[in-house]
């Protein structure tokens, strides 16, 4: 159901505000000291964020994809290291809400809803990144238990989190398990977090590798019960549609941060006697970066709205991540080139704006992967009959 554009509106101003007053004074000095946030997350569940996308039969806002896309791009345009914390969270809710049993989808998402514990996502490996189907993680049963081994890497939120989505191989095939550990734990019955795994940019956010060696977890932990046993690989697919979609609005938010600085500090630089927004080199740029921008807002809302129709968008995900992630960084890059040597020191955010910008990317499926999805998708779509 579409959220009430007033009270998107609302929300979307709350953390608007939010990130002015509490984030946008601390986030470089923050980001440079590689420091997690603690504070700011806790202000995050306060105004209920981990909760947005789920229902409020469990204690979620129950709000619209829209809006979830709305609030990234605020945190983001602020410090995007605050929508990574969120956004690995919502992914694991969401493979609940989508695929998990009634018993799952009752015991955890309240708690995920009021952010009594976190969600992470166990996907990655060091061989298999966007490629899903090369999983080496290994989960064999043992009575009423699975033993699991293997090595995940990219783990967001992998040592705060209390629930865990991992994928391993089974019998059956890829398999989806919804994992409880102790939130902060470096070791827990078999699982071992190492420490964080050193960033050009994203930094103050956790981003571990995490071992499995011989952890015992009861069966009921398959994502969707029995009926859920190799259907793994699907449940994490429709998953991370949003997840691209999420990238996308990430995207916007630095790239928007990086246009308002510098057609901020093109009004009040002077060069040759006057401002340099009155040079046409900067004025054609500044064209540029913001037709990009508005273009990828659009391609990302366009891209969440299909979604939450209950539409396919495995094509206008993919543009919409495509294209703003690439958007991100070319307006940092002007960005950049517009404050000139200013805009290479670590005295203004631009520089974080160019570092942060590439994550974009290769996020959630390089670019490269992305187009290949994005051409499968059309040439299907337009399919010519023989």
């Amino acid at each position: 159901m579409a959220t009430d554009p007033a009270v998107r509106e609302e929300l979307v101003a709350t953390v608007r505000r939010f990130v002015e007053k509490d984030v946008v004074p601390v986030a470089s000095d923050l980001e440079h000291a590689d420091e997690y946030p603690e504070s700011i997350v806790a202000t995050m569940r306060d105004l209920g964020l981990f909760g947005v996308t789920i229902p409020e039969e469990y204690d979620g806002l129950g709000l619209d994809l829209l809006t979830y896309c709305g609030v990234i791009e605020e945190l983001s345009a602020g410090w995007m290291t605050l929508s990574g914390v969120l956004n690995t969270h919502v992914m694991c809710a969401n493979l609940l809400k989508q695929s998990g049993t009634d018993a799952q989808k009752k015991a955890l998402l309240p708690r995920l809803a009021s952010g009594e514990i976190r969600g992470a996502l166990s996907l990655s490996e060091p061989d298999a990144g966007s490629d899903t189907s090369a999983l080496r993680c290994k989960a064999t049963r043992d009575g009423d238990e699975y033993v699991v081994n293997g090595t995940k890497t990219w783990v967001t939120n992998g040592q705060r989190a209390g629930l865990v989505a991992l994928a391993a191989r089974t019998d059956e095939g890829i398999t989806c398990f919804m994992v409880e550990k102790d939130p902060g734990a470096e070791t827990f019955g078999g699982i071992s977090v190492s420490k964080n795994i050193g960033k050009l940019g994203y930094k103050g956010i956790e981003t571990v590798e995490m071992a499995w060696d011989g952890h015992r977890i009861p069966a009921t932990c398959v994502l969707g019960g029995e009926a859920g046993l190799g259907r793994g690989q699907h449940f994490i697919l429709s998953a991370l549609e949003v997840g691209r979609i999420n990238i996308a609005a990430r995207a916007v938010g630095v790239g928007r941060a990086a246009f308002e600085a510098a057609i901020r500090y093109a009004q009040q630089r002077q060069t040759f006697g006057k401002p340099i927004a009155q040079h046409q080199a900067i004025q054609t740029k500044l064209a540029d970066m913001g037709t990009q921008l508005q273009a990828a807002r659009l391609l990302t809302q366009h891209a969440a709205e299909r979604k939450d129709r209950g539409e396919r968008c495995d094509v206008e995900a993919g543009m919409a991540k495509l294209f703003a992630s690439e958007a991100a960084f070319e307006i940092a890059t002007e960005a950049m080139r517009i404050h000139g040597g200013v805009g290479y020191t670590t005295e203004l955010p631009v520089e974080r704006y160019y570092r942060d910008a590439p994550l974009m990317i290769i996020g959630e499926g390089t670019n490269e992967i992305q187009r290949l999805v994005i051409a499968r998708g059309l040439l299907s779509r337009y399919a010519i009959d023989d």
